[in-house]
Protein backbone atom coordinates (compact mmCIF):
# COMPACT_ATOMS: atom_id res chain seq x y z
CA UNK A 1 0.00 0.00 0.00
CA UNK A 2 1.35 3.42 -0.99
CA UNK A 3 1.92 5.85 1.86
CA UNK A 4 0.08 9.17 1.58
CA UNK A 5 0.26 12.54 3.29
CA UNK A 6 -2.89 14.66 3.20
CA UNK A 7 -3.68 17.98 4.81
CA UNK A 8 -7.15 19.50 5.02
CA UNK A 9 -7.70 23.18 5.65
CA UNK A 10 -10.92 25.18 5.57
CA UNK A 11 -11.48 28.67 4.18
CA UNK A 12 -14.43 30.98 3.47
CA UNK A 13 -15.19 32.36 0.03
CA UNK A 14 -14.62 36.12 0.14
CA UNK A 15 -16.73 38.74 -1.63
CA UNK A 16 -13.72 39.76 -3.75
CA UNK A 17 -13.52 36.21 -5.15
CA UNK A 18 -16.96 36.13 -6.79
CA UNK A 19 -17.89 37.44 -10.22
CA UNK A 20 -20.99 39.34 -11.38
CA UNK A 21 -22.95 36.07 -11.33
CA UNK A 22 -22.18 35.64 -7.62
CA UNK A 23 -20.00 32.56 -8.11
CA UNK A 24 -16.28 32.13 -7.53
CA UNK A 25 -14.32 33.24 -10.56
CA UNK A 26 -12.54 30.21 -12.06
CA UNK A 27 -9.01 31.59 -11.55
CA UNK A 28 -9.42 31.72 -7.78
CA UNK A 29 -9.48 27.94 -7.56
CA UNK A 30 -5.79 27.90 -8.50
CA UNK A 31 -5.19 30.25 -5.58
CA UNK A 32 -7.11 27.84 -3.34
CA UNK A 33 -4.61 25.17 -4.43
CA UNK A 34 -1.87 27.55 -3.24
CA UNK A 35 -3.67 27.97 0.10
CA UNK A 36 -3.75 24.19 0.39
CA UNK A 37 -0.03 23.85 -0.41
CA UNK A 38 0.84 26.48 2.19
CA UNK A 39 -1.22 24.69 4.86
CA UNK A 40 0.32 21.35 3.84
CA UNK A 41 3.83 22.80 3.99
CA UNK A 42 3.30 24.24 7.46
CA UNK A 43 1.79 20.99 8.72
CA UNK A 44 4.57 18.77 7.36
CA UNK A 45 7.66 21.00 7.47
CA UNK A 46 8.07 21.56 3.73
CA UNK A 47 6.83 25.16 3.52
CA UNK A 48 8.15 27.77 1.11
CA UNK A 49 10.52 29.35 3.65
CA UNK A 50 12.08 25.97 4.41
CA UNK A 51 12.69 25.41 0.71
CA UNK A 52 14.00 28.97 0.28
CA UNK A 53 16.28 28.75 3.31
CA UNK A 54 17.77 25.58 1.80
CA UNK A 55 18.73 27.64 -1.29
CA UNK A 56 15.91 26.47 -3.61
CA UNK A 57 12.68 27.70 -5.12
CA UNK A 58 9.89 25.51 -6.46
CA UNK A 59 7.98 27.10 -9.35
CA UNK A 60 4.91 25.42 -10.73
CA UNK A 61 5.42 23.89 -14.16
CA UNK A 62 2.04 22.20 -14.55
CA UNK A 63 -1.51 22.81 -13.26
CA UNK A 64 -4.63 20.79 -13.91
CA UNK A 65 -8.03 21.97 -12.65
CA UNK A 66 -11.38 20.23 -13.20
CA UNK A 67 -14.54 22.12 -12.24
CA UNK A 68 -17.47 20.07 -10.96
CA UNK A 69 -19.69 22.50 -8.98
CA UNK A 70 -19.77 26.20 -8.15
CA UNK A 71 -18.99 28.03 -4.94
CA UNK A 72 -20.66 31.23 -3.82
CA UNK A 73 -19.82 34.11 -1.52
CA UNK A 74 -19.79 32.92 2.10
CA UNK A 75 -19.47 29.22 1.30
CA UNK A 76 -16.97 27.30 3.42
CA UNK A 77 -14.46 25.26 1.42
CA UNK A 78 -12.37 22.33 2.59
CA UNK A 79 -9.10 22.12 0.64
CA UNK A 80 -7.58 18.64 0.72
CA UNK A 81 -3.96 18.63 -0.43
CA UNK A 82 -2.24 15.29 -1.02
CA UNK A 83 1.47 14.83 -1.65
CA UNK A 84 2.11 12.35 -4.46
CA UNK A 85 5.54 10.67 -4.14
CA UNK A 86 7.95 10.66 -7.06
CA UNK A 87 11.57 9.64 -7.51
CA UNK A 88 12.06 12.74 -9.66
CA UNK A 89 13.22 16.05 -8.18
CA UNK A 90 9.78 17.57 -7.98
CA UNK A 91 6.75 18.13 -5.79
CA UNK A 92 3.49 16.58 -6.99
CA UNK A 93 0.19 17.44 -5.31
CA UNK A 94 -3.41 16.43 -5.89
CA UNK A 95 -6.29 18.58 -4.63
CA UNK A 96 -9.93 18.11 -3.78
CA UNK A 97 -12.02 21.15 -2.89
CA UNK A 98 -15.22 20.30 -1.08
CA UNK A 99 -18.19 22.41 -0.13
CA UNK A 100 -18.01 22.15 3.67
CA UNK A 101 -21.80 22.33 4.10
CA UNK A 102 -22.70 19.63 1.58
CA UNK A 103 -19.52 17.56 1.29
CA UNK A 104 -19.79 17.78 -2.50
CA UNK A 105 -16.59 17.82 -4.51
CA UNK A 106 -16.38 21.21 -6.19
CA UNK A 107 -12.99 21.02 -7.94
CA UNK A 108 -10.23 18.47 -8.37
CA UNK A 109 -6.77 19.20 -9.62
CA UNK A 110 -3.04 18.70 -9.47
CA UNK A 111 0.19 20.65 -9.65
CA UNK A 112 3.82 19.83 -10.37
CA UNK A 113 6.67 21.94 -8.99
CA UNK A 114 10.36 21.57 -9.79
CA UNK A 115 13.41 22.50 -7.76
CA UNK A 116 15.56 25.38 -8.99
CA UNK A 117 18.66 26.69 -7.26
CA UNK A 118 17.63 29.93 -5.59
CA UNK A 119 20.54 32.06 -6.84
CA UNK A 120 20.86 31.03 -10.49
CA UNK A 121 17.56 29.22 -11.21
CA UNK A 122 19.34 26.07 -12.41
CA UNK A 123 16.98 23.14 -12.69
CA UNK A 124 17.83 20.33 -10.27
CA UNK A 125 17.79 16.88 -11.82
CA UNK A 126 18.30 15.14 -8.47
CA UNK A 127 16.52 15.67 -5.20
CA UNK A 128 18.09 18.28 -2.91
CA UNK A 129 19.50 16.78 0.28
CA UNK A 130 16.96 18.50 2.55
CA UNK A 131 14.12 17.08 0.42
CA UNK A 132 15.59 13.56 0.52
CA UNK A 133 15.73 13.89 4.31
CA UNK A 134 12.11 15.07 4.35
CA UNK A 135 11.05 12.10 2.22
CA UNK A 136 12.88 9.70 4.60
CA UNK A 137 11.19 11.29 7.61
CA UNK A 138 7.77 10.51 6.13
CA UNK A 139 8.67 7.07 4.78
CA UNK A 140 8.84 7.81 1.06
CA UNK A 141 12.33 6.35 0.54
Amino acid sequence: MQKTLINATEISVKFSEVDSLGIVWHGHYVRYFEDGREAFGKAYGIDYLTVYNNQYVTPIVSIDCKYKQVLRYGDRVIIETEYIPSEAARLNFNYRLLNAATGEVVVTGSTVQVFLQRDNFMLQLTNPLFFEEWKKKYGFV
